[in-house]
């Protein structure tokens, strides 16, 4: 087999296994994946079917480089544009390693072909909440809200609504926050509204 008919039969055998979400957000009440709950599986068959995959990281690149052990000649690369994260309470080094963890997973899930809301679903079999096109946004705004929907996901996956609120108030324009409050999942959207009350009810 060449090296794309081996990243096939790895896929296959990855879309077959059973996979299970060890992350749980203890506020929302909802579990998810984290990185390690396909990437061990998925060097687990990788192995198997003869591939080893390699990410690095460039300034404005990011490479996952899938070869072929048997052929090392023969190599798939799968990139992405690098980002930046600007998380509360942690340095540039941190914010770094945050873009990096986001990355790393993106880029075995466009590798291992994982429906989006098999890698990152927020909710607990209710599908994927799909962003407005009512929002009047550009390309640019777009990125950022996206940023900002990641940060406050971040917290929340550290239970911390405090910081996940803080993240939301700072998208003051209102197409801007239209666009953002689609990209959060109902209940991260509904824990974000009961936190606010309870400031504004204090």
């Amino acid at each position: 087999m060449n090296v794309y008919e081996k990243l096939n039969l790895a896929r296959e055998k990855f879309h077959t296994s059973t996979l299970k979400k060890s992350g749980l957000n203890k506020f929302a009440g909802y579990s998810y994946f984290e990185l390690s709950d396909f990437v061990v599986p998925a060097l687990k068959i990788f192995k198997e079917v003869g591939l080893t995959g390699f990410v690095s990281f460039g300034k404005e690149i990011a490479e996952l480089k899938i070869i072929d052990t048997e052929s090392p000649d023969q190599s798939i690369s799968i990139t992405s544009p690098m980002s930046t994260a600007a998380l509360k309470g942690c340095h540039e080094v941190q914010n770094l390693g945050a873009v990096q963890t986001y990355i790393r997973r993106y880029l075995w899930v466009a590798a291992l072909e994982i429906v989006e809301h098999d890698a990152l679903d927020m909710t607990t079999g209710q599908g994927v909440h799909k962003p407005t096109r009512g929002a009047l946004v550009s390309d640019k705004q777009v990125s950022q809200m996206h940023d900002v929907a990641d940060a406050i996901n971040e917290h929340f996956a550290r239970d911390d609504i405090i910081g996940a609120y803080e993240e939301a108030i700072q998208v003051t324009d209102s197409e801007e926050k239209t666009y953002l409050w689609s990209l959060l999942d109902s209940k991260v959207r509904s824990a974000l509204k009961k936190h606010g009350e309870s400031i504004k009810g204090n």
